[in-house]
């Protein structure tokens, strides 16, 4: 009974995300849903609160909460309580790596397991996209190192069985993503999705589509046989194809 979204990027505080926004929220059959805010790869940065309680809040109309784990050590009840009661979990960008540690110090990663068998919709972009990936393509370095630093394989939660990589058409400090999560696919040799920003995968009992909202966004699997890597778009479509095709080799 599982729903994520996946979102590669965008500027959700200026709605370029709106549309999928807005298809996160219907995912949930609730005119009003709880909606839970997970800001804990920006360092639990209050301001990124603030703007997701102004857009799912104020603007699409959803009761909105925040999660903080950083600077507090929530119990598992609390935990449980916030998470399980939510009827959507948004999780924020940033630092990939520190967030994945302090969830799994926490058991928040196994609550939000517990959350998505639930039918809790899961969504979230950049760091929030990775985390339900297996593996994700993170730029997380480039927080303790700015001046010197490359992109790492995090290990994510195993939702979707996969290397995911977000901004796949845009770049961290000058870094591109294109060629570098090309070099991670074939030294790994993972199934690689890579999702544009304004772009998300949707996946919802098993099948999965592509969503955008703008123009021109797009999502893509790469796979590295003998040596060369192989790109193929994966098409846009109001019907869901089988999360299994697209994972597999």
């Amino acid at each position: 009974m599982g729903k994520i979204v996946a979102i590669g990027g965008g500027d959700m505080a200026n709605l370029e995300t709106r549309a999928i926004d807005e298809r996160v929220i219907e995912l949930t059959g609730a005119a009003r849903p709880r909606a839970l805010f997970v800001p804990t790869a920006s360092y639990d940065r209050v301001s990124y609160w603030e703007d997701f309680r102004s857009v799912y809040g104020d603007t699409l109309g959803c009761e909105t909460d925040v999660l903080y784990v950083l600077g507090v050590t929530p119990s598992k009840e609390e935990l449980e309580e916030k998470i399980l009661s939510a009827q959507l979990v948004y999780v924020g960008g940033g630092n990939t790596l520190k967030m994945m540690r302090r969830w799994r110090r926490l058991g928040v990663d196994a609550i939000l397991r517990k959350a998505h068998d639930r039918g809790v919709v899961l969504s979230g972009l950049s760091a929030g996209c990775i985390c339900w990936f297996s593996w994700g393509h993170s730029d997380s370095m480039a927080f303790y190192h700015p001046d010197d630093w490359s992109y790492v394989r995090v290990k994510g939660m195993g939702l979707i069985d996969a290397l995911g990589c977000p901004h796949f058409d845009s770049a961290t400090a000058g870094f591109p993503r294109k060629a570098d999560f090309e070099r991670m696919v074939s030294r790994n040799r993972d199934v690689g999705i890579a999702i544009d920003n304004n772009c998300a995968i949707e996946v919802v009992d098993g099948g999965y589509r592509v969503i955008t909202s703008q123009e021109g966004a797009g999502a893509y699997k790469l796979l590295s046989r003998s040596g060369t890597i192989t790109t193929e778009p994966l098409e846009k479509s109001e019907s869901y194809a089988p999360l299994a095709g697209l994972v597999g080799k």
